[in-house]
């Protein structure tokens, strides 16, 4: 069996067992949370798909880890002008375990 799930503005293709990295989700580390964002439910040759969401369907996952992805560096320069910006950026991301898929 598996899903399609919206989190953080992306889609993320599921099954039971698989680990994923998500924008951040508030919670600790193994904690269970529900995602009700289900585009596409499939299992076998059955696929249930959603206008937008499938209804009466959560994936059901386990926080990991909460933490921050490497640094970006994000550099702005104008050419002849003596302009120029160096930042860093690191992104928060929440890792998931999927647990069960409810259609």
């Amino acid at each position: 069996m598996y899903a399609v799930i919206k989190t953080g503005g992306k889609q993320y293709k599921v099954s039971p067992g698989d680990v994923i990295r998500v924008e951040k989700i508030p919670g600790d580390p193994g904690q269970e949370i529900e995602l009700s964002e289900v585009l596409l439910v499939g299992e076998g040759n059955e696929v249930k798909i959603g206008q937008p969401l499938v209804e009466g369907a959560k994936v059901i996952a386990t926080i990991v880890e909460q933490g921050r992805s490497r640094k970006i560096i994000v550099f702005k320069k104008k050419r002849r002008k003596n302009y120029r910006r160096k930042r860093g950026h690191r992104q928060y991301y929440t890792d998931l375990q999927i647990k069960e898929i409810q259609a």
